[in-house]
């Protein structure tokens, strides 16, 4: 009896401390569970705004009218004027007013003369020898789109014939770049 009774207290101590590691095993399981649920609603959670905000920018493009050379900027360069961003092309600026059917966007940026004519031949601008200054003016001005000094620019142009137009102009003094893009 004397055996048993050691036996019993052996065999409840065994199973008392093999209890606690079992809780202890459940306990960390489940603070590892917590956690790596955390972790991956934090990445859906990105991945998800990630996703939503490229929707957004292709639906609403972002320019940025008021500062050079942003992401935004470069990334609109890119979409509207379709030439490589070599480094001689700096100091982008664009705005766009894409309000009900019609649709301008206005770009500015420092280039070289060889860039200024990739550009009229990527777009297929044709010289204006019929210079109508109204155009120039469409929407507002900037302090980096002045419509008076652009309309004094030769100016190249292109059209799809019915309503949507490309207008280039380029001051090779200041190797500066104006680039209208205008839908209606």
């Amino acid at each position: 009896m004397k055996l048993s009774l050691t036996h019993s207290l052996i065999l409840l101590a065994c199973i008392l401390i093999s209890c606690n590691k079992v809780k202890e095993a459940g306990h960390k399981v489940k603070e590892a569970g917590k956690n790596t649920v955390q972790k991956a609603k934090h990445k859906v959670k990105k991945v998800a705004e990630r996703q939503v905000q490229k929707v957004v920018d292709v639906v609403f493009p972002p320019f940025d009218s008021d500062k050079p050379d942003t992401e935004n900027n470069k990334i609109r360069f890119r979409d509207f004027i379709q030439v490589e961003l070599t480094p001689d092309i700096k100091n982008i600026y664009c705005y766009d007013e894409a309000i009900g059917i019609d649709a301008t966007y206005k770009f500015s940026f420092n280039c070289s003369p060889a860039t200024s004519k990739k550009i009229i031949e990527k777009h297929n601008l044709i010289q204006d020898t019929i210079y109508v200054q109204g155009d120039v003016e469409f929407s507002r001005d900037f302090f980096w789109w002045d419509s008076n000094k652009i309309s004094k620019l030769p100016k190249y142009n292109w059209s799809n014939g019915e309503s949507y137009f490309k207008s280039y102009w380029y001051d090779p003094l200041e190797q500066k770049g104006y680039f209208l893009d205008f839908d209606m």
